[in-house]
């Protein structure tokens, strides 16, 4: 084991989710998971964010952001996992601009 985080997140922002995935009749949201080697002023320095597409990225879309946490505990060692086939990733879009994600 590399790293234990905590990460926090609000029953609003939950429930915001529970929302867009029942609306976009997803089985689930991909989150993406950042660790920053510096604290913020609260103390923290993992952040979680609904993950986005190549495009997304591209147009430089506002990210989602769904939680913030820190990381407890790391032996300093943490391993990169092989990328799969591009055909083996889903990817949740959706046009529908009333949504956050």
């Amino acid at each position: 084991m590399s790293a234990l985080n905590s990460l926090f997140i609000k029953k609003e922002t939950l429930q915001e989710i529970l929302n867009v995935i029942n609306a976009k009749e997803l089985k689930g949201v991909e989150l993406t998971i950042s660790i920053n080697d510096e604290v913020n002023p609260y103390g923290q320095n993992v952040s979680a964010y609904v993950s986005q597409s190549k495009e997304d990225r591209e147009v430089k879309k506002n990210k989602y952001y769904v939680g913030s946490g820190k990381t407890f505990w790391t032996d300093g060692k943490i391993s990169v996992v092989s990328k799969q086939p591009e055909n083996a990733v889903m990817i949740l879009t959706d046009s529908n601009e009333s949504l956050p994600f």
